[in-house]
């Protein structure tokens, strides 16, 4: 599957943006997709995942409650809507994806076999 992120930019802290995740070669709906992000200096982390059966949501603890991810499985597309931005959501956004997943390692990296080739998301202060 090849997976394209987009929708990065620069927006001011408190603002919003929204990432979108097109895939294709694969029926979506049977895919789980997943959002990480890394930061200048620091290691990739998890930030979101959306389990293929529609049923799990994950979201690490520093964006609960800001960041929303959804899919759209008509479009091939998975989204993450990010609101409430802060100056430490600096980070390329990677879009993630595995067409088999059990729902204990949504947050797990090598559990993704297909990434997108991440779009940069720059807040300021």
């Amino acid at each position: 599957v090849q997976l394209q992120a987009f929708g990065g930019g620069l927006v001011q802290a408190g603002g919003s943006l929204r990432l979108s995740c097109a895939a294709s070669g694969r029926t979506f709906r049977a895919y789980t997709v997943a959002w990480f992000r890394q930061a200048p200096g620091k290691e990739r982390e998890f930030v979101a995942a959306t389990h293929r059966s529609g049923g799990k949501l994950l979201y690490a603890d520093s964006v609960k409650g800001r960041f929303t991810i959804s899919r759209d499985n008509a479009k091939n597309t998975g989204y993450l809507q990010m609101n409430s931005l802060r100056p430490e959501d600096t980070a390329v956004y990677y879009c993630a994806g595995s067409p088999s997943m059990i729902q204990s390692n949504l947050a797990s990296q090598t559990a993704y076999v297909d990434w997108g080739q991440g779009t940069q998301v720059t807040v300021s202060s």
